[in-house]
Order: C-alpha cells, then sequence, then structure tokens
C-alpha cells in the first residue's frame, strides 16, 4: 500500500443499509473543476479509494489461479436445496458465504450475458474504420435490461437498491454517443462492485473472487467490446499514458507480483516471460492485449509502462501506480465530471466515526 494511505475499515464498505434506507438514481455534482474539492473531500471518495486498496492488499502475491473457498461449491447446492423445500429462494438469503458465493457466480452470467449480446450485435459495414455504429445497438440493450440484470443479482428484499445499483453497471462500458472508453468507465464497474459490497450482496473479504473471477470477467467482456467496435480511447494521453483503456489492473496486477520469486518488473517487456505466464497475472495479461492491439517497438507505443519496467521491485511499481491513478485518474476534472452519487456513493463530506 502506498505510503500515508489511510485504508477505509472494511466494515464501513459492508455494513447492509438499513430498511429504511431511501435509495436514489445517482447524478453527476462535479460541474466545474472547483467541484473536485467536494469529490476529493466526499465518503464516495474515501470508500471508492478504500475499496480499491482493500482488494489491492487481498490480491497480494496471488495468481489468478489461486485455489479458494471451492469447498463451498457443494455448499451451495445444498443450501439452495434446503429453500427449496422451504419454499424460499435463494435471493432471500441474509448473504451467507454460499449466498455470496451465489452472488459471485450470478454476476458472472451478467457479465456472459453482455458477452453473448456482443455476438448477437455484429458490427456493421461503415466508412469509418473506428467507433462501429453497431455498439450503439448493443449499449441500447444493456440500457433497456441493465436493472432486469441486476435485480438477478440482488436478492428480493433490497430490490429497492435495484435502479441506483444498476446506474454503475450502465455507466461501465463506455459511452454511446461517442463510442469509446476509458479509465472512467471502469470506474463506474469498480463503484458498481463497492455498491454491491455495501448493500450486503458482496462482502470485502470476498476480495479474491471480486477481482480474480468478476473483475476479470468484466475486463474479458471490455476488451472484446474495444475489439469488436474499436471503440475510442476515452480521454487518452497517447504514448503518456499508462495504457488507452485500463488502469485498475495494472494495480491489483502488480500487486499480484509483489515478492515473486523470479519475475521482476523488467520482465513484463520480455515476450517469452508475458506469454508463459499472462495467465496468472492481470499484469501480464494486459501486456499481452497491448502488443496484440499495437504494432512498433513497445518502448515507443507504451512509455511510460516501458518506464515502470526499470523500477527494481513490484512493491514500489505498486505504491507508484496507486499515487499515479489518483493523480491521473480520480484527481482529473474530465474523468471525475462524469461520476454519478447516490446514497450508497454519497456527495457529502467524509464522516468521521
Amino acid at each position: 500500500m502506498a505510503e500515508g494511505e489511510r485504508q477505509q475499515p472494511l466494515d464501513s464498505l459492508e455494513e447492509a443499509p438499513p430498511a429504511t434506507q431511501n435509495f436514489i438514481i445517482p447524478k453527476k455534482e462535479i460541474h466545474t473543476v472547483p467541484d473536485m474539492g467536494k469529490w476529493k473531500r466526499s465518503q464516495a471518495y474515501a470508500d471508492y479509494i478504500g475499496f480499491i486498496l482493500t482488494l489491492n492488499e487481498g490480491v497480494k502475491g496471488k495468481k489468478l489461479t489461486f485455489e479458494y473457498k471451492i469447498s463451498e461449491l457443494n455448499e451451495v447446492h445444498e443450501e439452495k436445496e434446503q429453500a427449496a423445500k422451504q419454499n424460499v429462494s435463494c435471493d432471500e438469503y441474509i448473504p451467507s458465504p454460499c449466498a455470496r458465493h451465489c452472488a459471485i457466480e450470478k454476476l458472472l452470467a451478467l457479465l456472459n450475458t453482455l458477452d453473448r449480446w456482443i455476438d448477437e450485435t455484429p458490427p456493421v459495414d461503415q466508412p469509418s474504420r473506428f467507433g462501429n455504429k453497431a455498439y450503439r445497438t448493443w449499449y441500447a440493450k444493456l440500457d433497456e435490461e441493465a436493472e432486469n440484470l441486476v435485480a438477478t443479482v440482488v436478492p428480493t428484499h433490497l430490490a429497492a437498491a435495484v435502479p441506483e445499483v444498476a446506474v454503475y453497471l450502465k455507466e461501465s462500458v463506455g459511452n454511446s454517443t461517442r463510442i469509446d472508453y476509458g479509465t472512467g468507465h471502469e470506474a463506474a464497474f469498480a463503484a458498481f462492485l463497492c455498491c454491491l459490497c455495501k448493500i450486503g450482496v458482496l462482502r470485502v473479504d470476498d476480495q479474491i473472487a471480486i477481482v480474480f473471477k468478476v473483475f476479470n470477467r468484466y475486463l474479458e467482456v471490455m476488451r472484446k467490446l474495444q475489439k469488436t467496435y474499436r471503440m475510442e480511447p476515452a480521454g487518452s494521453q497517447g504514448v503518456w499514458g499508462l495504457d488507452d483503456f485500463q488502469f485498475l489492473p495494472f494495480i491489483w496486477g502488480s500487486s499480484q507480483l509483489i515478492d515473486h520469486p523470479y519475475l521482476e518488473p523488467r520482465h513484463f517487456v520480455d515476450e517469452k516471460a508475458v506469454n508463459e505466464n499472462h495467465k496468472d497475472y492481470m499484469f501480464l495479461e494486459c501486456i499481452l492485449f497491448i502488443t496484440e492491439m499495437k504494432t512498433g517497438p513497445f518502448a515507443e507505443h507504451s512509455n511510460q509502462l516501458w518506464n515502470i519496467s526499470a523500477v527494481p521491485s513490484w512493491s514500489k511499481v505498486n505504491q507508484g501506480l496507486i499515487r499515479m491513478y489518483k493523480a491521473e485518474c480520480l484527481e482529473k476534472f474530465p474523468v471525475i465530471q462524469h461520476f454519478k452519487f447516490g446514497s450508497l456513493l454519497p456527495i457529502h463530506p467524509v464522516t468521521s466515526g
């Protein structure tokens, strides 16, 4: 974790809301550059960065293929059978570890649905090479179905939260007018997962499954969107940016590699090392995708990453990327002006407790 970072207490991120909570449709609150002060002092900012850092700690030193909580698979089926006998659906449970595993599987099913819709919505012939208009057809389907999709994940006793949480899902897949995608959209998906923790559907101690299963599947779907519809990078800094589309998998991916017995930062520019290890590490999977999408010397098309390969340890890479994420994404008006605030990620100043 970066020096001086205060990690948000876990229980503040995963307390189920009171039954009387008034959920609201999130809306934009950052309209001018001076409004950025409100964002940095907000409960939303504290909860969001706390969530990112908690997940960063949780995946430290672990492979994507890390075995965890596998024993719960059978327990989920047993719990469903008990529910059926009592005429109660799995969705009406107070989330036990088994029901949360159920929620992880339902999130994966949701993402699989988005993936299937890409297959059902092929690119159209058009003069422009980039920004295929078929994306708008795909997005219109998500816009229409988002609340129904989220309702499959959220228990029935929390149904009132669905319209609020669904906004973050819709914001997480790109912009249908510009047909672009960037770190602000990625942040919306992290906010979506954070909201699911705040209402108790997920728990922050499910962090390995949240990153390795759900977020990693989200990345696969986003890469497919980017390739299929030739989406433009939103607010790209060109060769001076870390990546055209993503940032979080570099943070969490560098955490995975901390104290690795032989892979050092210098190895991620080595094609052989990437090919042999990308299935285990998010960072290397990102590098592989970049090399598939771009031509020419790596140092020219990805100069920032090339410079990072000279950093001596993954721990320093991780700390530097957290600082960079805050400076280049969370503290940049062009990104945060699109962020939406509701009852779960509120704009009001952080409450000390």
